[in-house]
């Protein structure tokens, strides 16, 4: 079994979150015990994504924040702009800690906005997924400007020696949300799985919308190769 997914998007606002519920539950249904990682939350409060995954799981211990900060920005720059500390190393070790955690089957680690986003000290959010040697699913807008975005996300992360699976979010309501994930696939050589919007009200409806739309690609298969 793998040690878990690091679910990366193309840029913030893009659906990281639901994903990482969706999957974590979807493990923890298949009876794999799965853990959510968010390396560091920014916007806090009220923005607090790990709580969200615990309550979709109906469960505290589904998911853990290492690091939270108020300003609502890249973590370096909100720790620069707060006055604390914030250290990569903490950060990466935090996550290997619990990913190498007996208790944990597998983790899920959920990134901040996009790859090339500030983390720490000098490093950025890709460094992270490459240290971590997780396989990456990329979460993707569906409409104009995807294209452009989710291709560049898979080749930053495919020159880093990094497996990609996509999910873009898809309510076909336009030409270019009906024809992207085809383009994409062509673009990319990565499979596209396509998630409508979902009513959120409650939480855990993440974990089925999710289940229910993936067709050709599974988490449970992907944390057992």
């Amino acid at each position: 079994m793998t040690r878990g997914l690091f679910v990366a998007g193309t840029d913030t606002g893009v659906g990281k979150t639901v994903a990482t519920a969706g999957l974590t539950g979807w493990l923890r249904d298949a009876c794999i015990e799965a853990r959510a990682i968010k390396p560091a939350q920014t916007g806090y409060p009220p923005d607090d994504d790990a709580s969200f995954v615990a309550e979709a799981c109906n469960d505290e211990s589904a998911a853990t924040c290492l690091r939270r900060l108020e300003p609502p920005l890249a973590p370096r720059v909100a720790a620069a702009r707060q006055g604390v500390d914030l250290s990569y190393d903490a950060i990466r070790e935090g996550c290997e800690r619990i990913l190498d955690d007996p208790a944990v089957d597998a983790g899920v680690v959920e990134g901040i906005g996009g790859l090339r986003v500030p983390l720490a000290e000098d490093r950025e959010v890709i460094d992270l997924v490459a240290e971590l040697d997780l396989p990456a699913v990329v979460v993707a807008r569906s409409g104009l400007g995807t294209l452009n975005h989710t291709a560049l996300t898979v080749d930053a992360l495919e020159r880093r020696g990094v497996a990609v699976t996509t999910i873009n979010e898809y309510e076909g309501a336009t030409v270019a949300e009906r024809t992207n994930p085809a383009e994409l696939e062509r673009m990319t050589g990565v499979g596209v799985e396509t998630v409508p919007p979902l009513d959120l009200d409650d939480p855990s409806a993440a974990i089925d919308g999710l289940r229910d739309a993936v067709d050709e690609w599974s988490p449970v298969e992907a944390v057992s190769d």
